[in-house]
């Protein structure tokens, strides 16, 4: 039987709406959830917001959405589970713009992109320099600074050979991350270290001239105080490696400075005849051979030119007024340079070290 023209306008407006009420169902959703996955907006001020250790990711999606970083938590949600992301975010402290949609957001939770200091530590720093330099940042106070460095445990913790840490906390630049421990910060300097060691092939360097971590550091960390010149790092080594092989005291300024101030915790910028005739286990014009440790943290340059120093027979070296030095087979020719050098004005020191064995002293006190 033919149907009524009525039965016919029904029956379209029925496709219609079979067709049309999904297809809005649809948009709608697609608009809302446009909206709710949109970022806040560009002119939003950024929003710091602390996720916790151990949260779960619903825990981690209200916070955010509270904190008005996201729209809604359930965009964010879904997007994590479909990316099997709620699992591996990171606790710590983020900081998140208006700009950032779920996605970023998501990316930055996984990747544990946390506020991060910048902290630099510049080469020949001691680790009383660096106790004032965490303590300015306000990432730790010196004083519990520095008894962690002498902390046995941890110095057999981190295979540290030296009576403290001085000297493997290697200079460099570093991206801490908020609400990093001191414990954990002075491990990432330490481990630094080790890389460096490592990476550079200075292991391998020094058992083939048969010596250890602690004498490379030691002798590099006296280099890093003498010169800030690069070119001249491998002949400051031949001169102390030449002493050491004959028997010689080093005779460096800078390790009795650093042994004063390990006495006094005061800096000495100018030495007296009365410093060098000091005992402290620092002061190499009192002891035969290396002091205890070293006396600051080398950079990767002072490390090489103990591992690879120049082949001469210099002994002695002093500094000239440009700032370089010149350096010596005899005492005789180092004296009379000293005389050269060092007239009209006093002994002059590069930035945190000396001129050398001798330098404005060229007759030791006996020992």
């Amino acid at each position: 039987m033919e149907k009524g023209p009525h039965e016919r306008e029904r029956g379209r407006w029925g496709w219609l709406l079979w067709v049309a009420v999904p297809y809005l169902l649809f948009l709608t959703l697609y608009i809302t959830w446009n909206h709710l996955a949109a970022p806040i907006g560009p002119n939003a001020p950024e929003v710091v917001v602390e996720i916790p250790k151990g949260a779960a990711f619903r825990q981690v999606a209200r916070l955010l959405y509270r904190k008005g970083v996201i729209r809604s938590p359930y965009p964010i949600t879904l997007l994590a589970m479909v990316r099997g992301a709620a699992t591996r975010i990171k606790a710590g402290e983020y900081r998140f713009s208006g700009r950032m949609g779920p996605g970023e957001i998501l990316a930055a939770l996984e990747a544990g992109r946390t506020i991060r200091f910048i902290l630099t530590i510049p080469e020949g720093y001691t680790i009383y320099d660096i106790a004032e330099l965490l303590q300015r940042s306000g990432l730790a106070q010196k004083e519990a600074f520095l008894q962690l460095v002498q902390d046995r445990g941890f110095l057999k913790a981190h295979r540290i050979p030296g009576p403290t840490a001085e000297g493997f906390l290697f200079p460099d630049t570093y991206f801490v991350p908020a609400g990093t421990g001191l414990r954990e910060l002075v491990g990432l300097f330490v481990r630094r270290f080790w890389e460096v060691w490592r990476a550079q092939g200075l292991g391998r360097r020094a058992e083939e001239l048969r010596t250890d971590p602690l004498t490379v550091v030691t002798l590099a960390s006296i280099v890093e105080k003498e010169t800030g010149r690069d070119r001249e790092r491998p002949l400051v080594a031949s001169v102390y490696w030449n002493r050491l092989r004959r028997g010689m005291p080093l005779q460096a300024d800078p390790t009795v400075i650093y042994g004063l101030l390990v006495e006094t915790h005061r800096r000495h910028r100018r030495l007296h005849h009365r410093d060098l005739r000091r005992r402290t286990p620092y002061n190499t014009y009192r002891i035969k051979g290396l002091p205890p440790g070293p006396i600051c943290n080398p950079g990767l340059a002072s490390l090489r030119a103990v591992l690879w120093p120049a082949h001469t027979d210099y002994l002695y070296f002093v500094a000239k007024r440009d700032g370089t030095h010149h350096f010596s087979s005899t005492l005789r020719e180092h004296n009379r340079a000293v005389r050269r050098y060092l007239r009209h004005h006093h002994h002059r020191r590069h930035p945190g070290g000396t001129a050398g064995p001798t330098s404005s002293h060229p007759s030791p006190p006996s020992i």
